[in-house]
């Protein structure tokens, strides 16, 4: 499990559900370490543990703390998020370029932080004032809210984005075109069957028609066993398919 980044950090958290729903948008994307500051309905929680979905680890390893100074004692580096314009007040970055400077960071052995105001009003300017930098996202001006598990979903994506690609990226199963053996094996039975029903109508036009078939059946990079199947569909049509005369077949015929 990848579950290794900066700690998230919500500041006077006040519903259980909401706090649930953040650690399961942290586990979506890597993010393990939740640190809460004096979440108003107490902690454990059981909402929080029901809306986190089975995100236990996050759960079960939130730490409580009664101020916000003691819960970013130990970090190095920490953006707070907020969507209110506090001009001049500190470099504001956006998610993209906040979480690749995290990464950076955090690459170097940095330990690093983000945190997340109250659901209802935010982040006083006395705690922004405790980060290095402010993040804000991008969103529509006339509807700016986001709420706190929304937030914190978009900087755990953003966060996992910088991850290297093979730490992120599913598993794909393994396509290993097939052998030119098995595509010269199609070509001629394609050859044979198609002669046989008069396709190739001019003996000058048959070499470049047989040529058109072989790009079109190699430029997929066809498998083994598609090319199996598509002879099997092939055959079941040579084989129930009524007889049509000579020459019927042609490509040039209306």
């Amino acid at each position: 499990m990848i579950a290794d980044g900066p700690a998230i950090i919500l500041v006077e958290p006040q519903l259980g559900e909401n706090i649930g729903m953040v650690a399961r948008a942290m586990a979506n994307f890597g993010l393990a370490e939740l640190r809460l500051v004096n979440p108003r309905d107490g902690w454990p929680n059981e909402k929080a543990r029901a809306a986190a979905s089975k995100a236990d680890h996050v759960i079960d390893g939130a730490r409580v703390f009664d101020r916000l100074e003691d819960a970013i004692a130990d970090l190095n580096f920490i953006f707070a998020t907020t969507a209110r314009p506090r001009d001049g007040f500190k470099p504001v970055r956006g998610p993209v370029e906040a979480t690749v400077d995290l990464r950076a960071r955090h690459n170097r052995g940095e330990r690093v932080g983000i945190f997340f105001g109250r659901e209802r009003w935010g982040l006083t300017n006395e705690e922004v004032a405790l980060a290095d930098e402010i993040v804000t996202f991008p969103v529509n001006p006339a509807f700016a809210s986001l709420n706190i598990a929304q937030a914190v979903l978009l900087m755990s994506y953003e966060w996992m984005k910088t991850q290297p690609d093979e730490a992120v990226r599913p598993q794909m199963a393994e396509r290993i075109p097939a052998s030119k053996d098995s595509l010269n094996s199609l070509m001629d039975y394609l050859d044979r069957v198609l002669s046989e029903r008069g396709y190739f109508r001019t003996a000058d036009k048959k070499p470049k028609m047989i040529d058109n078939l072989r790009a079109l059946f190699t430029r997929p990079a066809f498998t083994a066993e598609e090319l199996t199947a598509l002879r099997g569909v092939l055959g079941s049509l040579e084989k129930y398919s009524p007889k049509r005369p000579k020459g019927s077949g042609s490509p040039d015929e209306e």
